[in-house]
């Protein structure tokens, strides 16, 4: 597919209040696309692989960034920046795992425009997709990186049902360890939905990687205060240490109570088309010391039940190295 040095022509929206886009985006639906940083809207745009009828800047919305303390933790604008949000001193000293999971996506220059909705929002990051094949995503009849001779080192090792992509958020499996709200606006109002059920897999979906729908905006992520300032670990593998996207991630928090973990979260990126939720290792090490010796029980539990596909059997002992280095660090 080549590449264009322009933009196509399209219709540019530029609203200022959040009904207003609302209401542009229930009239305009899947003619139009929501834009924040762009970071990942620019590329589909700029190589005709899919062509809006029209864009929605969002950048104008002042109501939807910034990170306010509320009676239950915090909540984060939709627009707040990755680069605002690891470097964020409540962030940091309360809910450590997302600051780092926000610094690990790509690079500083990418960072400072993109914004936390477009990170949990892109679409997944697949070759074949990417490059305008008519895959089972796209519309067509055939998954070509789960081919004999498809290159899939960085797919799914679970769940896959027709679309072996993974999801390419950084800090969607922090969010999900946090027990964050997604808010959502539409003409019919606002609703919430768990960080755990905001995305969705090819099972339930498979054009659409997240429960979004045309005329529907996320505004806004509440974090409760149930993990502030928990013990946490984060990880990310990947092949660069910028500009890349994890080959497996770990994002966990856990509660500490005399000594043992009381109760534990842990949650895998990369390797399923969602945030993975580890929840056989959280059963196994609730009300277990944080040390070696429960790590070692744990071994090999993390991957137990993957499929791999002809590239990325590398990615299970992974998985099983990051719930190691998380109960040992």
């Amino acid at each position: 597919m080549p590449s264009y040095d322009n933009m196509p022509e399209m219709e540019l929206y530029q609203p200022v209040q959040i009904q207003d886009a609302v209401s542009l985006a229930a009239r305009l639906a899947e003619r139009g696309w929501l834009v924040g940083g762009g970071q990942d809207t620019y590329g589909w745009i700029k190589d005709r692989a899919k062509r809006p009828e029209a864009l929605i800047d969002l950048t104008g919305i002042e109501s939807m960034r910034g990170i306010r303390e509320t009676a239950d933790g915090i909540e984060i604008g939709a627009l707040t920046t990755l680069t605002e949000i690891h470097s964020n001193e409540m962030i940091r000293s309360q809910y450590g795992v997302l600051a780092e999971a926000a610094e690990a996506v790509a690079s500083p220059q990418i960072r400072n425009v993109g914004t936390l909705a477009g990170n949990v929002s892109q679409d997944v990051r697949c070759w074949y997709y990417r490059r305008g094949l008519q895959c089972y995503r796209a519309g067509g009849n055939l998954c070509y990186a789960d081919t004999p001779e498809g290159q899939n080192r960085e797919h799914a090792l679970f769940n896959a049902s027709r679309c072996v992509a993974v999801t390419p958020s950084d800090t969607g499996p922090a969010l999900v360890a946090l027990e964050a709200t997604m808010v959502i606006n539409s003409e019919s109002g606002e609703r919430t939905v768990a960080a755990e059920d905001f995305f969705v897999g090819p099972d339930v979906d498979i054009e659409n990687p997240t429960v979004l729908r045309p005329g529907e905006i996320l505004t806004a992520v509440r974090i409760p205060a149930k993990w502030a300032n928990a013990d946490y670990f984060y990880e990310k593998v990947a092949d660069r240490n910028v500009w890349d996207f994890a080959l497996v991630s770990l994002a966990s928090v856990m509660r500490i109570e005399g000594g043992n973990i009381a109760e534990s979260r842990m949650v895998c990126g990369a390797v399923e088309c969602t945030p993975r939720r580890l929840t056989a290792v959280e059963s196994a090490v609730r009300g277990m010391p944080r040390n070696k010796a429960t790590a070692d029980s744990v071994a090999g539990m993390a991957s137990e039940g993957a499929r791999p596909l002809n590239f990325n059997h590398f990615k299970m002992p992974l998985m099983d190295n990051l719930v190691e280095r998380s109960l040992t660090a």
